[in-house]
């Protein structure tokens, strides 16, 4: 028989909002449970078993929620009833409860949530409206660039714990004035209440925000994300509507997702700091890769396995992580300590045995042997400077000349692929980017070549019949005009 776990609130902070039912419960059930002790009325839970670790080691917030159901139903398995107790109310944004209930219904415990007051119930009543009324939005700080998108107000915000979070927010509305009114309530129903009316400009620096902090928003002048929403709901009606869109799969548009990918590429190589114009091809090809992204997005939601909030979702969750320095207690002054850290901190999140694994094979062949030979050099396998691996390149054009004498295809093919990774690792040591460099240089190449053909179509000269000599003089001549 599985095991029975009861969940109770212990209200917005002071003992006073505290249920009779959530007491009486607390002194009949022995084996007790805490989310966490930080809360005014944590105390009024004796001997018991608090989560608090689990905020300071699992990587994000869901991890926390999933681990506590975990634990509380190894320990309802363990006991055969155990009391669980939240801040608030365990029905109002408790996702543990969430997760809990999905256990319920698999059959591995029993669950009883059992009402309380919540911060909601202070809250009306200290801004004086009513929720229904008003039409107020309830929306979780954490996901508040995707569940508020399209909102315009009221909302009130939870989970607005720290100033980092209300930063999120505030940036999250990109055409926001500034001087839009906000009311930030602090420890409702504690002798340390606050209520400070604000704007959106000074939402992150009013006050020290903690896990009492909530916010209230009355009106925005636009909606949240009001551009990206419209881009996504316009990417979903094609997908739906027209026929070449209809036709796609992740497979088909593999080419265009590498063809918008190298077109930003060209757009960022145009870049002209003096000339402001030149950001309009970037703006352009930004958009359409853009579009390749939401558009394998659309095609996964409509096959029900993600949606773009989880693809945003994940790479916020991932740069928190691999930002500690940032979001942690990690010093990192420079650049390489920064890397050397993310390194660390992704070999650890795959579980990676090899130093290899996760680069992908699909790279360009000159940033895949760069990408190998830089990971091999981080365990210390390499030359310790440039003057070191400069003479590779003469053993292996020597390996290579030897190879073409026995006209063995295969092994010149080897030696050809050993030179071109010598030349990739010097480039490495010079710090230059190979495939750049390749770019350029093929650049300067077709440019001149360009200038051959004019100058050759100038004179009345046939290319496809010159002989190589009239070529040279060709080239010669356009390259004393290109210096």
């Amino acid at each position: 028989m599985p095991g029975r776990i009861v969940v109770v609130g212990l209200g917005p902070g002071g003992v006073n909002h505290v249920t009779t039912e959530t007491l009486a419960t607390i002194e009949r059930i022995k084996h007790r449970h805490l989310r966490t002790s930080i809360h005014p009325s944590a105390h009024l839970v004796p001997d018991a078993v608090t989560h608090d670790d689990l905020y300071e080691s699992a990587d994000t917030f869901d991890d926390v929620y999933i681990e506590i159901a975990h634990r509380l139903t190894a320990a309802a398995t363990e006991h055969g009833e155990v009391l669980y107790a939240v801040p608030g109310s365990p029905l109002v944004l408790e996702r543990t409860v969430r997760y809990l209930r999905q256990r319920a219904a698999d059959g591995m415990i029993e669950l009883d949530v059992l009402p309380a007051m919540s911060f909601l119930d202070v809250a009306w009543a200290r801004l004086g409206i009513d929720p229904v009324e008003k039409g107020v939005r309830l929306v979780d700080g954490h996901d508040f660039a995707t569940a508020a998108a399209g909102e315009r107000g009221p909302m009130l915000v939870a989970h607005t714990h720290a100033n980092w979070v209300l930063n999120e927010i505030k940036l999250a509305v990109e055409d926001a004035q500034g001087d839009e009114p906000v009311t930030m309530l602090h420890a409702l129903g504690t002798d340390a209440e606050l209520i400070v009316e604000t704007t959106w400009a000074q939402l992150d620096q009013t006050i020290e925000a903690d896990h009492l902090t909530s916010i209230y928003i009355p009106q925005l002048a636009a909606p949240v994300g009001q551009g990206y929403v419209r881009f996504h709901e316009l990417t979903r009606m094609l997908r739906e509507q027209c026929p070449w869109d209809i036709e796609q799969t992740h497979e088909t548009l593999i080419p265009f997702l590498l063809e918008e990918t190298y077109e930003v590429v060209d757009a960022l190589q145009a870049l002209d700091p003096d000339e402001p114009s030149s950001d309009d091809d970037l703006i352009e090809e930004l958009g359409d890769l853009l579009f390749q992204i939401e558009f394998h997005a659309t095609i996964a939601e409509q096959e029900g396995r993600f949606t773009i909030a989880d693809v945003t979702q994940g790479i916020h969750d991932k740069l928190v992580r691999r930002h500690p320095h940032v979001f942690g207690d990690i010093i990192a002054d420079d650049t390489g300590t920064v890397l050397e850290n993310w390194d660390e901190i992704k070999k650890a999140e795959k579980g990676r045995t090899s130093i290899f694994e996760g680069i992908p094979r699909s790279l360009p062949s000159l940033a895949y042997a760069q990408k190998v030979g830089r990971k091999a050099s981080k365990v210390g396998f390499d030359w310790p400077d440039v003057a070191g691996a400069f003479p590779k390149i003469a053993e292996e054009t020597a390996e290579l000349a030897e190879a073409m004498t026995e006209t063995d295809a295969a092994a010149t093919e080897l030696e050809l692929g050993d030179l071109l990774f010598a030349v990739v690792n010097v480039a490495r040591h010079l710090k230059i980017d190979a495939e750049l460099a390749l770019r350029a240089a093929s650049d300067k190449f077709r440019a001149r070549f360009e200038g051959v053909e004019a100058l050759a179509a100038s004179r009345s000269i046939d290319l496809k019949t010159a002989d190589l000599i009239a070529l040279d003089a060709l080239w010669d001549e356009v390259k004393r005009n290109a210096s």
